[in-house]
């Protein structure tokens, strides 16, 4: 029996990469719980009780209950719990988490209007993924073997052989190392695909979102709390992988991915807060997220090789993300000077993300400056729309004054899912963002329970504070799409879900001085 081996293609197409999917957008749109050590102490759960920087950006009006002028500074470390160390990066971090400041004015006997500014780390990327399995009839490269048998790589002739000379690969360099893999039968007139045995993946994160908060805001006899915020996001993501796939008889094959994304973006917070009862401390708190819009690149550099050869691309792309617009309702109450207590539910709908191509510039007149004109990419915000869901944040949390200079503190938090149970990256869309993606992994994260406790100590015009924050998240990992072939179960191409899980631990110290 004759064979001749034909050149195949990457499934994950090895070209410059260009646009955005929907599981790389879902990273940049995801925060944490995370601020000063007195609102991570409680859970965050302080929107309607203010009186706390961190309150900056998830309920503007908890500014305005402000009486004093105060300074913070919060740091600590970051540790993830049943992890390795991969390509360079450790399982425990320092992370430098905020700093800010407030200003009071009084403007009536009973009236203040205040300023904030607020630095704020909302998402730390650093995490590790590693997940392996067997390969039973299926590979990350199945794919170009299915394009081949059916003469979408190689046109095939009448008598069945493939017309080498009108080859549609766009990567010379993958010839020798995809040729060993994807094989033709002469004598029989048939395809057929060299097995994968199994894989190893490894994938270390890193990077983080600041946010930089600027806020006005102020009260209407003490009854009524009303704030505004002006936010400004700056991205910094980095994600280095290496999936390695044996096989039967050919050596392995490795694909080490760099990939970083970079830009800023801007929104808008809006709060309310109000006492239903003139003379009762409880409080309702009310508050609204515009989108973050987001103008952002993605840098990418794939390897490919085996023992026999390599094969490089990567390239630099411009695009823009709008998330989606964030809901929160609060109750807060307060008992003498020894208690206070709060509830918090917050919305969003990851679904109605906006994935957006740009498509030139223009000038303005106006502000006599050039712009960035966008259009959707409709095939994937359908994607995205299909995967991607809303998502329920429920916060409570207690602050108990064992004494009148110490302070303890507990919270919990439930984040309902982001991902549909049945998502999955799907390389077939008409989208640049499936097109010139460099990963075929993906992982559908289940529901995030995060614990919290922390005490505080006032020693004059100075309060010391220090948190823990435990978070656990379990998830699905599949290194590639999956599917059924229509007419042979041969050509299936189904790999195992791999269960993973992010246990972060999390300790702060926070320094505030009011003056």
């Amino acid at each position: 029996m004759k064979k001749i081996f034909a050149i195949a293609a990457l499934a994950l197409t090895l070209t410059p990469a260009a646009a955005q999917e929907t599981y790389e957008n879902a990273k940049i749109a995801w925060s944490d719980l995370n601020g000063t050590a007195r609102y991570v102490g409680m859970g965050g759960a302080m929107e309607a009780l203010g009186a706390d920087i961190s309150t900056i950006s998830s309920n503007p009006a908890g500014i305005g209950l402000f009486r004093k002028s105060q300074g913070s500074l919060s740091l600590g470390f970051v540790s993830q719990q049943d992890a390795n160390t991969f390509g360079g990066g450790h399982t425990t971090n320092m992370s430098f988490d905020q700093v800010g400041v407030i200003i009071t004015s009084h403007t009536s006997p009973t009236g203040y209007v205040n300023f904030g500014f607020n630095y704020h780390k909302s998402r730390n990327f650093d995490y590790i993924l590693s997940a392996s399995d067997r390969l039973q009839n299926a590979s990350q490269n199945k794919l170009s073997y299915m394009k081949q048998k059916n003469g979408l790589l190689f046109p095939a002739s009448s008598s069945g052989v493939p017309n080498f000379g009108e080859a549609y690969t766009q990567c010379n360099q993958l010839d020798d190392i995809y040729a060993r893999n994807i094989l033709y039968d002469r004598d029989d007139n048939i395809w057929y695909y060299e097995n994968a045995t199994g894989y190893q993946f490894d994938r270390r994160h890193w990077g983080y979102v600041g946010d930089y908060d600027f806020n006005l805001s102020g009260n209407i006899n003490n009854r009524v709390y009303l704030g505004l915020t002006v936010g400004i996001h700056d991205v910094h993501y980095k994600h280095y992988s290496e999936y390695t796939e044996s096989f039967e008889r050919n050596s392995p094959i490795r694909v080490a991915d760099d990939r970083s994304i970079k830009g800023n973006g801007a929104d808008l917070k809006a709060g309310i807060i109000f006492r239903p009862v003139e003379y009762s401390p409880f409080r309702v708190g009310l508050s609204v997220t515009t989108p973050t819009w987001y103008d952002l690149t993605t840098s990418n550099y794939t390897t490919v090789s085996d023992d026999g050869g390599t094969a490089t691309a990567g390239e630099d792309y411009e695009f823009k993300l709008y998330t989606p617009w964030k809901f929160g309702v609060s109750l807060g109450h307060t008992i003498g000077d020894y208690l206070a207590l709060g509830a918090s539910y917050e919305y969003t709908d990851y679904g109605t993300m906006d994935s957006r191509y740009k498509t030139g510039r223009s000038y303005s007149r106006w502000y006599d400056d050039y712009y960035d004109n966008s259009e959707s990419d409709d095939v994937m915000n359908r994607h995205m729309a299909e995967t991607l869901r809303g998502v329920s944040t429920f916060k409570v949390g207690a602050e108990l004054k064992a004494a009148p200079e110490i302070a303890v503190r507990l919270g919990y938090n439930y984040v309902s899912p982001m991902y549909q149970k049945n998502g999955f990256k799907d390389g077939s869309l008409d989208s640049d963002g499936s097109y010139y993606a460099s990963a075929t992994d993906f992982t559908n994260w289940e529901a995030t329970h995060r614990i919290t406790c922390g005490l505080g100590f006032q020693i004059d015009k100075v309060n010391l504070s220090a948190a823990y924050q435990y978070t656990t998240q379990n998830g699905n990992f599949e290194p590639f799409m999956s599917y059924r072939d229509a007419n042979t179960a041969a050509d299936d191409n189904i790999a195992d879900v791999v269960k993973v899980s992010n246990k972060r631990h999390q300790v702060m110290l926070t320094a505030t001085y009011n003056f």
